[in-house]
């Protein structure tokens, strides 16, 4: 996955795909879920261009049904960010990686996109995508069924630009740290968004919770979270690296949410079918939440 103190790494041939990869190279190696010290050691081999393989090209970045898990995970965000509830000034994305579909709804309802990541890998590549370098990935199918699904009839150009104009800074984050950026964020973000982060990035549910709880020290009072995330996942392959998830259940992530100061306002599920049980990892599911931060007094 991506991390808020780690994450993936990118840069594949293709047009889509998920997050995470096995691919040709040494034989991926188990890393003991033990701390977060250990889960960084093992995310130096995360390789970005295996995890965009694994995950954001077919048969998982397949757009001909919404029964697919992609066209159902921009149809969440598309659904959520349509009701203009969701708005502001600035939206962070906590653990970024090197992707920028979950992006997509969102851009239209905010001045500012602030996207962060541990890795200066996926933050590289995040970059080569906001300057439209040659080499980076190709998200246009990915904006071209945003677009699609929004039914605004928008050319799927006119949404890339404006959120390459919107994406405008790319930080390091650890999520593990009460103050995530390092600094408090002033002012601080409208919304947060985050997918398939702290649960990949965590030892345990506990540090989940609590790095969800430093999260949120992001966002303003009233301030909204999107999430998506991993469940009954407990491992997957990104190059070299066999890397550890922390296996959630959606009641899990319902008394998380509620135990780092959120009020859950929704939460669907996807079950992941088994032809797209590719090997790359143990992931029984998906889930969406939407989340808000309660006001002051």
């Amino acid at each position: 996955m991506k991390g808020g103190w780690m994450a993936a790494p990118r840069r594949p041939p293709g047009p889509d795909s998920d997050k995470k990869a096995a691919a040709a190279g040494p034989e991926p190696q188990p890393l003991a879920m033990s701390s977060p010290a250990a889960l960084r050691e093992g995310y130096e081999h995360f390789d970005p261009i295996a995890y965009l393989r694994n995950n954001y090209l077919p048969p998982r970045a397949d757009f001909s049904s919404e029964e697919f898990v992609v066209p159902w995970k921009l149809r969440c965000l598309a659904e959520t960010f349509a009701s203009g509830e969701i708005r502001g000034r600035t939206l962070i994305d906590v653990g970024s990686g090197p992707t920028i579909y979950q992006l997509l709804s969102a851009c239209d309802h905010f001045e500012e996109i602030v996207a962060t990541d541990y890795l200066a890998v996926n933050r590289e590549e995040l970059g080569r995508w906001a300057r439209g370098e040659p080499g980076a990935f190709d998200w246009s199918p990915f904006i071209q069924h945003v677009c699609k699904i929004e039914g605004r009839g928008e050319p799927w150009q006119d949404k890339e630009r404006r959120l390459r104009q919107r994406l405008r800074r790319i930080l390091p984050i650890d999520v593990h740290r009460p103050e995530p950026l390092g600094v408090p964020l002033r002012p601080p973000a409208d919304a947060l968004l985050s997918a398939f982060c702290l649960e990949a990035v965590s030892p345990d549910r506990a540090a989940f919770v609590r790095a969800l709880a430093h999260v949120g020290n992001l966002l303003r009072p009233g301030g909204h979270a999107v999430l998506l995330g991993a469940l009954g996942e407990s491992f997957y392959l990104a190059g070299a690296a066999r890397l550890p998830v922390v296996p959630l259940r959606e009641s899990d992530v319902r008394e998380a949410l509620a135990a780092a100061g959120f009020a859950l306002r929704e939460l669907r599920s996807y079950a992941m079918p088994p032809a797209l049980r590719t090997g790359v990892d143990d992931v029984d599911g998906v889930f969406f939440a939407h989340a808000q931060k309660p006001m002051e007094g």
